[in-house]
């Protein structure tokens, strides 16, 4: 027997003793959960894969099924053994991952267990289990591998984001659906290897060509062969793409910085641009796809393909390169989810025929004004046409705009995404309200400027094509003109914005609070206090109506009525914990901390159960 046949075998027999434990565990659904996981994603690839040992060093298949038959079961383990007999079974196969990186069948069984091992642990085990496994892999060269018949492999892909933006769990290995049918979107569960997904391509697909188109002032290249029709293209500049009729691109039918827009934002890199006539096609890739410096990166699109940005290399079950189209990009491209793609393992927007789609959520869920407007990516093309075309050609922004940063666009996006109800980007990125704040003091901005700046953004925010119900535009626009006067205020000479303010959260029940409610940037630098209160007795039970709502002055409780309301137990309860910290790291009050006797007595309300 080989090295790797004994490695594999001993692997294998260790998992399928750890699956038939957690089989033997009635009752318990997580056991059963895992259990079935280790089955179907575990087992079966490494069955595979000794076959594929076994047949390559031109020994019997037979007999490497039968050695997980007679595993003795081991003596019942405690949970913790369990999760620790898992993390191992990982970062075993791990090892053995690198040591045969041309076994994708090992690879699959690696993402599993990677997967299972973390998601079993608690969250400081896991944190550095996670690092453990990036540390064991690291020599590994980020790829995406098309497994014959099977996932997609992402080794070493650090960044994977659903539709909306948000990031999701990423391990070292990962094994990604690509037949369908998983129930773990977008993880693979090993679905299809029991409903026989095949990769074949279709020999009836759109064939490989590169059309060049010549315009006025650009040339646009095009292979059919790769579209995976997502209408980026043909919704936003429908004068110069068009759907379902010849010539498929008219070049000269829009502006040129529009032209660029659209041909850098198709997802499947059939397109691509040059300036000049066609003798330009060879350079016309490299400006298309950003120089290459742009950060890897894998979204899950809404019931479509995945769409890979950043170069990630991306190869065949040998572990060549795959072959693509003449033309196309290698810096970005679509992969197919549905299972059902002509042009496998590259999207052909098939599943739009197929009607494929993920999990619905939760009937009872209501999605936030983020998730309603799709999310960072819809917000993020929103601002960029605002910034890139309307800003520019407007004689009152442009000037203030001038010297703006390459990546503003995307800091306005994380702003009103985590204003909206999203993730808090914005905050841990740039610094939350305060940052904000100092990007408007002393700009002197007019009504005239804010009043252009509001119709220009729903402008684009219609272009862009968020969503145009009557909820979500009132919701948008509501926000839009109560934020842009106070980026007036807070620019005028003279203002001084409260310090310490929270980030605005706008969702579908909000309003900025009636006139008043609000500190203004120019008021008086100190206000009568409140009278004197009386501190609880070290031995009194602190209830709120009695302490608590006094420790917070008028002009506490109008600074923040646009968050909550620092006069109501139910909304203090809620935000207790954030309150707290606030009030600790003295940003709470806006206007400077609290002395520690106060902070005491809040912190012994909440650990009394916060009596009303």
């Amino acid at each position: 027997m080989s090295g790797i046949e004994g490695k594999l075998r001993s692997l294998l027999a260790a998992v399928a003793d750890v699956e038939a434990e957690l089989r033997r565990a009635v009752g318990d659904e997580q056991s059963q959960l895992v259990s079935t996981r280790l089955r179907d994603s575990v087992v079966r690839p490494l069955l595979q894969a000794q076959q594929h040992v076994a047949v390559g060093d031109g020994t019997a298949k037979g007999g490497e099924t039968e050695s997980t038959a007679h595993v003795e079961p081991a003596a019942q383990s405690s949970a913790r053994q369990l999760t620790d007999r898992l993390w191992e079974l990982a970062r075993t196969a791990t090892e053995r991952r690198v040591q045969y990186p041309d076994l994708p069948e090992l690879a699959e069984a690696t993402a599993a267990l990677q997967d299972v091992a973390l998601a079993v642990a608690d969250e400081a085990s896991a944190a550095t289990r996670l690092a453990d496994l990036q540390t064991l892999q690291a020599g590994v060269g980020p790829s995406i591998q098309a497994a014959g018949n099977g996932p997609y492999l992402a080794t070493n892909v650090r960044a994977l984001y659903d539709w909306l933006g948000q990031p999701l769990p990423v391990r070292p290995q990962l094994a990604l659906c690509r037949c369908g049918g998983s129930q773990r979107k977008p993880l693979c569960d090993g679905t299809h290897a029991r409903i026989g997904f095949t990769d074949a391509t279709d020999p009836k697909r759109v064939p490989d060509r590169r059309d060049t188109y010549v315009g006025q002032q650009v040339t646009v290249l095009d292979n059919r062969g790769t579209c995976q029709h997502s209408g980026f293209c043909t919704d936003r500049l429908p004068t110069v793409f068009h759907r379902g009729e010849g010539p498929f691109v008219s070049p000269s039918g829009g502006r040129m910085d529009e032209i660029i827009r659209a041909v850098r934002d198709c997802p499947s890199g059939a397109l691509s641009y040059a300036m000049g006539g066609g003798e330009a096609r060879d350079e016309a890739r490299d400006e298309v796809d950003y120089h290459g410096r742009r950060e890897p990166m894998v979204e899950v699109s809404k019931d479509g393909p995945y769409r890979v940005i950043g170069g990630i290399r991306l190869v065949a079950d040998d572990g060549e390169d795959v072959p693509r189209n003449e033309g196309t990009s290698r810096e970005h491209y679509a992969l197919c989810r549905c299972g059902h793609s002509q042009n496998k393992p590259f999207c052909s927007g098939m599943h739009w025929y197929v009607e494929f789609h993920d999990p619905v959520p939760d009937p009872g869920h209501e999605p936030t004004i983020f998730e309603w407007a799709g999310g960072l990516p819809a917000l993020t093309r929103m601002t960029r046409l605002f910034y890139e075309k309307y800003v520019p050609q407007d004689s009152l922004l442009a000037p203030l705009f001038a010297d703006m940063s390459p990546d503003h666009p995307q800091r306005v996006a994380k702003w009103l995404g985590e204003v909206f109800g999203g993730p808090k980007c914005y905050s841990q990125e740039y610094g939350g309200y305060t940052r904000m704040i100092s990007q408007h003091l002393g700009k002197e901005l007019t009504e005239e400027k804010r009043g252009r700046w509001v119709a220009l953004l729903l402008q684009s925010a219609r272009e862009s094509q968020l969503p145009n119900d009557a909820e979500f535009r009132s919701a948008f626009a509501a926000y839009i003109e109560w934020g842009s006067r106070l980026a007036v205020e807070n620019s005028q000479a003279g203002a001084r914005p409260p310090a310490h303010m929270p980030m605005p959260n706008w969702n579908w029940d909000t309003a900025a609070g009636a006139p008043g409610s609000r500190i203004s940037a120019f008021a008086p630098p100190t206000q009568t206090e409140q009278p004197e209160i009386t501190l609880p007795a070290v031995d009194e039970a602190v209830r709120f109506n009695d302490h608590v709502k006094q420790l917070f002055r008028d002009r506490d409780h109008q600074s923040m009525r646009f968050v909550f309301d620092l006069w109501s137990h139910d909304d203090v309860s809620r935000y207790s914990a954030a309150i707290l910290g606030r009030l600790q790291d003295g940003t709470m009050p806006c206007d400077g901390a609290w002395p520690q006797e106060k902070i005491d007595v809040f912190r012994r309300w909440i650990d009394g159960g916060m009596p009303e």
